[in-house]
């Protein structure tokens, strides 16, 4: 095995723990929590009276595992530790955080969710960036433990893609790649990981970050990847498929992504009443003394037939109804049948938004409502892409992939068939009382409302870039692209593609803000607040934006 990346945390450096421990779900008394030790083992969580331990399983000489913690008493803060191959492995003896926690919900009571994404590795490792967003709210909740006020405490936090950046990597990932020069594949690009084992040293790079791996270890989350956790532009076009599986090294690299995706993020997502239902984990289990193979076969698989594995999920908090859509994987790409996402998802997802509940909440990686003008240039994008004429095809082609012209509305029936689907479900009689797309990815957060006559309100809720930046050059654009003005031309380039007026129209609410930062959804029975904060140089969260969604 090769040896991590150096932490810079000093707390990691004496403990078995290479990441972790990271909560993950938590499902009424029952809880995940995900570790990756230096060595195979046997990893036990010790949860109050609640003691639940699990073998490790190991794949490309790295190990890792996933304990389900069992019978948690409901409303309640049980502090944990970790301990690995009988000693005490977290928190270690002079930690400088709170303990950490799982928090079970009462039976009724409101839904805080926190949501962000593109976040790139915390500023241990670089300083590119302004400070990170969820640097800062770990810092500032970590001062809340104590607080007598509960409804300050979130019981999600969900990250909406772009966790780590294999394409875009920083100054310590750049560093590990040369030094690892001797051992990469000739072909392997020089600043972009390839294989299994440099994927898990981004994770490293973001998640020893000492606030957090605190935050992590004590606020349950789910995940959904984008396209840098594999590359710029994935799956966007088929023609773009056609040109990356030319490259020699591509099979290494989306082998290793989405295998790593899997182990890393997606894992986690499972709640613990389905583990047993999810066929690779199984397998993973059978094979747990080395599952390369099996990883291996399922991140080759998992690309070549877009379909075969759903990562998509749901969950419920409360009388809130939490459903996270893929957006990259299951893409289908032929001209003419283009679509967001596969048929069984699609399926799926009309399944998951179905039922009695107080509040929708759709996570998607790509914003469903963007600027309107930009809307309107990514769907004459996709008509033109398709034109007879094939010099129209190719500048049209160059033209999506050079300014990435890849979200909703360049699926447009993706785009007409989710506005049909939230319509639907916000006009249902008795149904929820809003219903919300939550997305990241455009580097600048806003609050949008679709202007339909449904019973509930229908919205657009972005946040994004967690720890990131939109280029200086990039804002006045992105400002105009909101305009009026803007989406005039938009409309007019649309036309002339031979396109009508989107089925749905909407308007900005509140944004844009271009500042790192996480926003928060909070639910109290039928009422819905949304709030933006972000970074300024102080390293502290600001409120900049706050949206009643019900009133």
């Amino acid at each position: 095995m090769e040896e991590p990346l150096e932490s810079d945390s000093t707390v990691s450096v004496r403990s078995p723990l290479i990441l972790g421990p990271v909560l993950r779900r938590v499902e009424g008394g029952r809880a995940t929590i995900w570790v990756e030790p230096n060595r195979p083992g046997t990893v036990e969580v010790r949860a109050g009276s609640s003691v639940n331990s699990s073998r490790t399983f190991s794949a490309h000489g790295h190990h890792y595992g996933l304990v389900v913690v069992e019978d948690l008493p409901p409303d309640s803060v049980v502090p944990y530790e970790v301990w690995f191959e009988g000693e005490k492995a977290w928190p270690p003896p002079d930690y400088d955080y709170p303990q950490p926690a799982i928090r079970t919900r009462p039976e009724d009571g409101g839904v805080r969710i926190l949501f962000g994404s593109c976040r790139e590795s915390s500023p241990l490792h670089t300083d590119r960036f302004p400070p990170d967003a969820l640097d800062a709210y770990a810092v500032r909740l970590s001062g809340q433990v104590e607080s007598p006020e509960p409804t300050e405490w979130p019981d999600l936090i969900m990250l909406l893609g772009d966790q780590v950046y294999a394409d875009e990597t920083s100054t310590t990932m750049k560093r590990v790649l040369e030094e690892r020069r001797a051992q990469r594949r000739p072909d392997a690009p020089d600043e972009q990981v390839v294989d299994f084992h440099e994927y898990t040293q981004l994770y490293v790079d973001s998640w020893t970050d000492p606030d957090i791996r605190w935050l992590f270890s004590t606020v349950p989350s789910v995940m959904i990847f984008d396209d840098h956790e594999i590359i710029d532009d994935w799956n966007i076009s088929d023609t773009w498929r056609t040109d990356i599986n030319r490259e020699s090294w591509w099979a290494t690299r989306i082998k290793a992504g989405l295998a790593t995706y899997w182990v890393y993020q997606h894992l986690g997502n499972i709640p613990p009443s389905e583990l047993e239902k999810d066929p690779v984990y199984q397998a993973v289990l059978a094979n747990a003394d080395d599952a390369t193979a099996v990883l291996d076969e399922f991140g080759t698989r998992a690309d070549s037939e877009p379909g075969s594995y759903r990562w998509s999920y749901a969950l419920d908090l409360g009388r809130t109804r939490v459903v996270v859509l893929d957006n990259r994987a299951g893409r289908q790409l032929e001209p003419g049948r283009r679509a967001m996402a596969s048929d069984a998802d699609w399926a799926w997802l009309r399944d998951a938004v179905d039922g009695d509940h107080d509040h929708v909440v759709i996570g998607s990686s790509l914003p469903w409502l963007m600027p309107p003008a930009i809307h309107h240039l990514e769907a004459a994008s996709e008509r033109l892409t398709e034109s007879r004429r094939p010099w129209v095809r190719r500048r049209a082609e160059k033209i999506r992939r050079a300014v990435d012209l890849e979200h909703w509305a360049a699926f447009g029936r993706s785009f007409d068939a989710l506005a049909e689907l939230l319509t639907d479900v916000a006009d249902r009689e008795g149904g929820p009382a809003t219903v919300c797309v939550l997305s990241g990815d455009v580097h600048h957060s806003y609050v949008a409302r679709a202007d339909l006559p449904t019973r509930s309100p229908i919205y657009q809720l972005t946040c994004s870039p967690v720890h990131n930046a939109l280029p200086g050059f990039m804002k006045p654009a992105m400002r105009f692209s909101w305009s009026r003005a803007a989406a005039a031309i938009g409309r007019g380039i649309a036309k002339a593609a031979g396109l009508p007026p989107p089925v749905v129209k909407w308007h900005r609410v509140a944004g844009p803000v271009y500042k790192n930062a996480v926003s928060e959804l909070w639910h109290d029975g039928r009422d819905a607040v949304v709030t933006i904060a972000g970074t300024e140089p102080d390293k502290q969260l600001h409120r900049v934006a706050r949206v009643s969604l019900t009133r």
